[in-house]
């Protein structure tokens, strides 16, 4: 196999390509974008992740630009219960995770593709693969390649051509970067405070962009997408009256935000792809696989699907057998954090009363019992069934 075909330049399409780059192989990466660049705020890089960017030698460039996150914690709202306490050193192998904003992370795998030689064609969108060829939006196709990977994301067009059928979410979350803002924040920890499971915000450090020293944050609040353009209409201050409401310690982010478009909506849907493969085809990242971010693994999950595919193209002799042993390797770590997220996230993001009750109350206690903050740990950090070492067998 000589050319590989990679369809998305987000994180795990940037280092699929810089994999197999260095394996040796010839790739062209295909982006919509007239420039390729980073899409979304920041985000949590969990051992899992770090993982694969010890394997590219890009951890140290990662750190410079992030923040260490050693303590996940959540609260609600009215009286102050502890909901989540979370801390990666009760990890068996303790390692913190980064936050990091996405800028930092695409500008360092960026550079890595392209000190490594991959061709970047931008401004072409790929709506179909077949048979190792590519169709774009225009009806070109490209000449055959001995691989396509699709990893174009959640409604790529060419992992529907496979089954991928996302089912919308009716929560999503509107997230903006601000300025870092200081005390009484944790800078070693994401904050979150919630009133029910219909209200949700978080605050998360995320070190800097590239070039940059300003320390930066991740603000978001949960909210139903249907609802985004209500939020519009009733203005920025109605909205900070209610966020200051449930949060005070707030209110100084809320000072820096004076436009709406400063928040983004993202909106989430679920799907799995079981069968991520067929002819001379891949599917990795959120193009095989998305869900709601409430685990945060979005990312990490397609760096793994990049290292899993990476591996069984090593070992394995032909690419049939290759393309088997990717979704096969990925299946259980898959199946486990698809159906912890289908599971938990109505305790988080939903309407009602009983389900935040059960979380405070029962969840809360729970979590405070012999070896589960090790669990905890081990569950938000990816590493529950050690899907790295699995793939190495």
């Amino acid at each position: 196999m000589q050319h590989i075909a990679v369809v998305g330049a987000g994180p795990s399409g940037l280092a699929f390509a810089l994999m197999q780059a260095r394996e040796g192989r010839r790739v062209t990466l295909f982006e919509r974008f007239e420039a390729a660049g980073p899409v979304g705020a920041g985000f949590m890089l969990q051992p899992t992740g770090l993982g694969d960017m010890d394997d590219l030698g890009l951890t140290p460039d990662v750190t410079r630009l992030a923040q260490p996150i050693d303590h996940i914690f959540g609260r609600e709202a009215r009286r102050g219960r502890v909901v989540l306490d979370v801390r990666y050193s009760d990890l068996h192998r303790p390692r913190q995770a980064l936050g990091v904003h996405r800028a930092a992370l695409f500008h360092v795998l960026h550079e890595g593709v392209v000190k490594a030689g991959v061709e970047i064609v931008t401004g072409r969108e790929m709506i179909a693969a077949h048979a190792g060829r590519l169709t774009d939006g225009a009806g070109r196709q490209t000449p055959a390649f001995d691989l396509i990977v699709d990893a174009s994301g959640a409604r790529s067009r060419i992992a529907a051509d496979y089954g991928a059928r996302p089912r919308p979410l009716a929560f999503g979350a509107l997230w903006g970067t601000v300025p870092w803002p200081g005390a009484p924040f944790d800078e070693t920890a994401l904050q979150q405070v919630y009133r029910g499971a219909s209200k949700m915000i978080g605050v998360l450090p995320v070190g800097r962009h590239p070039g940059s020293d300003d320390r930066l944050a991740t603000f978001f609040w949960s909210l139903k997408t249907r609802d985004h353009a209500a939020w519009r209409t009733a203005g920025l201050e109605r909205w900070k009256d209610e966020v200051r409401g449930l949060w005070p310690d707030t209110a100084p982010i809320l000072d820096g935000i004076h436009d709406p478009d400063q928040m983004t909506l993202a909106r989430y849907g679920h799907h799995t792809l079981w069968r991520p493969f067929s002819d001379r085809l891949a599917i990795i990242g959120d193009a095989a696989h998305s869900t709601s971010p409430q685990l945060g693994q979005g990312v990490n999950m397609g760096l793994l699907d990049a290292q899993a595919l990476t591996t069984a193209l090593r070992t394995r002799e032909d690419l049939s057998s290759a393309l088997t042993t990717y979704a096969r390797s990925r299946r259980l770590h898959l199946s486990l954090y698809q159906a912890l997220s289908i599971g938990f996230t109505p305790f988080y993001q939903a309407n009602g009363r009983l389900r935040p009750w059960i979380r405070d109350h029962i969840l809360g206690h729970v979590a405070r019992l012999p070896l589960a903050p090790r669990l905890l740990a081990a569950t938000v950090s990816g590493l529950l069934l050690d899907p790295r070492s699995r793939n190495r067998d």
